[in-house]
């Protein structure tokens, strides 16, 4: 039986390739595949010896019969502080020799710490006492792998219930040195719990689809990042009122109604890693980081910041794709059949990094680079039947002594008017004294992603987004854009934007910046974006903006145009302005409207 109380399903190499081919995401909905519930369901029967063993493939199943015969798993509650109980799932080695713990804080989701138990079982087999928890308030009313308590969104109450865990592990397993491994929500808890616990027991941290600074993930240059909020608000398996506190729906009313964006922020950077980095380098504590480009909940930028303050040991790996599309393959349930080469480094490094600084394993760790870069698209795929592609060769990867040195050069390619009719043209001259206006209010075709979570996934498995710029609303949106570039350009690092705006009839503007990659055949591929939204101002004068767009790792090809696009509405963000209303970008002399290239 299941732990909800349902038959075992039966796992094949099908459920298998399902997972290996679409990844952890079901579909374009926030919600876990249901063929990586099947396998950790079926993998829990047949640790627990319930007979099932011959519902799974034969590596699974040896897997298996493996931890069972070397160790005892058991489903523990852990008491918090406050008195509420925390899911656990614990895998004890057997025998009287000291080994290491691995704790692993479950995700953001409606299971708690059920859906990666073929992770937890991979790492007992490499010889780890593992034990996996949900943090407090997360999970479905029912389910063995829910807690209770509200949701503290890696608050205090989460750091202290982390340091219980601790306590628990010691007392249980009394291992010889303390991991901890997250993936997403798990993944802050850990940086966080390592930095507080009042004992300084955690050795070395691995955070998966990590984020530094979680005010700037929900807020920055003025704009709120609406839709990560609501998918995450929905998906901790009940109601807001029953699992968020008053305290935090608070939180919550004030950034949904843009107002009191103080108190959000510093609720926020209470909840940052980056905030505490200074202790985490005080207490020399390992760190691995790995994140994606096109990361649609904590944006790559501030994880990226936060890592290049750190002066421990440490490891940035950064992706193709968005949130727990690389590193959740591997977590969840794919042995050795692989769809296309490179799919287990993610979660493969991860362990390699644990093994090393837990284990003493001599291993390649040492001589890893400090950052290592995928560039964005540079795999190369093959059709397969039904549609969509297989990567065949993995993405080029760069290694860097720190990201700074990604960029070595900008170069300045100015936006000019063309009269007002038509797209405008990106040149290496400045031009000024134009004016180009379109509708505010409205998303457009040109947008950062489809769907957060799926559109990234299908970049990760070989199939990115592609858009077709004749299709943007130029009513809606303003488009610039460069004559073919012979030898294309390698881009490394964060693009700026500088332009001059003008809201006609609304104190506040929303600008939403694209970079994108246009092809001689006319499609588009996105490289960057991030918005921006200005407020106090007066209608019908100007204000000129200034920002940084996400970082990118991004190869232009020879004769591709690089475009610049920009409109006022995101499905990922806060509209502020007025709807249907004219915003006008200009370039005034002396200021003219520029984009800086960050040159690799």
């Amino acid at each position: 039986m299941t732990t909800a109380g349902e038959p075992t399903p039966s796992v094949t190499d099908a459920t298998l390739t399902d997972i290996a081919t679409h990844g952890l995401w079901r579909g374009a909905s926030l919600d876990i595949n249901p063929s990586v519930l099947a396998v950790a369901e079926a993998l829990l029967a047949a640790v627990r010896g319930t007979g099932t063993e011959a519902a799974l493939p034969e590596e699974l199943r040896e897997l298996a019969a493996g931890v069972r015969q070397r160790a005892e798993v058991g489903f523990p509650r852990i008491t918090t502080a406050d008195g509420f109980g925390l899911s656990a799932f614990s895998i004890r080695q057997s025998g009287s020799e000291q080994r290491p713990v691995v704790i692993v804080p479950a995700g953001w989701n409606p299971y708690g710490w059920l859906p990666f138990v073929f992770g937890y079982l991979s790492l007992a087999a490499r010889g780890y006492h593992v034990l996996a928890y949900t943090p407090r308030g997360i999970g479905t009313p029912g389910l063995v792998s829910t807690s209770e308590g509200f949701v503290d969104v890696a608050g205090p109450k989460d750091w202290a219930d982390g340091s219980l865990v601790i306590d628990f592990a010691q007392e249980h397993f009394d291992p010889n040195k303390v991991g901890f491994l997250g993936l997403s929500y798990g993944s802050g808890i850990s940086q966080l719990v390592a930095a507080h616990d009042e004992d300084n027991r955690v050795a070395v941290v691995a955070a998966l689809s990590t984020w530094g600074n979680l005010a700037t993930s929900l807020y920055d240059h003025g704009t709120r990042h609406e839709e990560a909020v609501r998918l995450l608000v929905g998906f901790t398996g009940g109601e807001e009122e029953d699992k968020f506190d008053e305290p935090t729906r608070e939180i919550l009313r004030f950034f949904r109604d843009g107002e009191n964006m103080d108190r959000v922020v510093e609720w926020g950077t209470e909840r940052s890693p980056e905030t505490y980095v200074d202790r985490t380098n005080e207490r020399g504590i390992p760190t691995y980081y790995s994140n994606t480009w096109h990361e649609g909940l904590f944006p790559v930028g501030e994880a990226i910041d936060t890592f290049e303050k750190l002066t421990v040991p440490k490891h940035l790996n950064l992706w193709i794709g968005d949130h727990g599309a690389p590193e959740g393959t591997g977590i969840s349930g794919v042995p050795t059949g692989l769809p296309f080469p490179g799919l287990l480094t993610p979660i493969r490094e991860a362990y390699a990094w644990l093994d090393h600084h837990l284990l003493g394993a001599a291993n390649e760790v040492p001589e890893w680079p400090v950052v290592n870069s995928q560039v964005m698209f540079t795999y190369k795929t093959a059709p397969v039947l039904g549609g969509g592609r297989v990567i065949t060769t993995p993405a080029r990867r760069e290694p860097l002594d720190s990201w700074a040195d990604a960029t070595v050069s900008t170069e300045a390619w100015y936006l000019g008017g063309n009269g007002g009719n038509g797209d405008g043209t990106l040149s290496d001259k400045p031009s000024a004294g134009w004016s180009r206006g379109f509708t505010a209010g409205h998303e457009t075709a040109a947008t950062a992603m489809d769907e957060i979570m799926a559109t990234g996934q299908k970049e990760w498995f070989g199939n990115p987004k592609e858009y077709e710029p004749a299709a943007f609303e130029r009513d809606r949106l303003l488009l610039w854009s460069t004559e073919a570039l012979a030898g294309g350009r390698r881009i490394r690092g964060s693009a700026g934007v500088r332009l001059a705006v003008r809201a006609e009839a609304a104190d506040a503007v929303t600008l939403v910046a694209y970079l994108f990659d246009l092809a001689p055949d006319g499609g588009a591929r996105i490289i960057t974006h991030e918005p921006f939204t200005a407020t106090g101002l007066s209608a019908g004068t100007e204000l000129t903006l200034d920002w940084k767009l996400q970082p990118a790792a991004y190869d232009l090809p020879d004769g591709h145009r690089l475009a610049l696009v920009v409109n006022s509405r995101d499905k990922l963000y806060a509209f502020t302005g007025a709807a249907d209303s004219t915003t006008t970008i200009t370039s005034p002399a002396q200021g003219e409207a520029v984009l800086e290239l960050p040159l690799g």
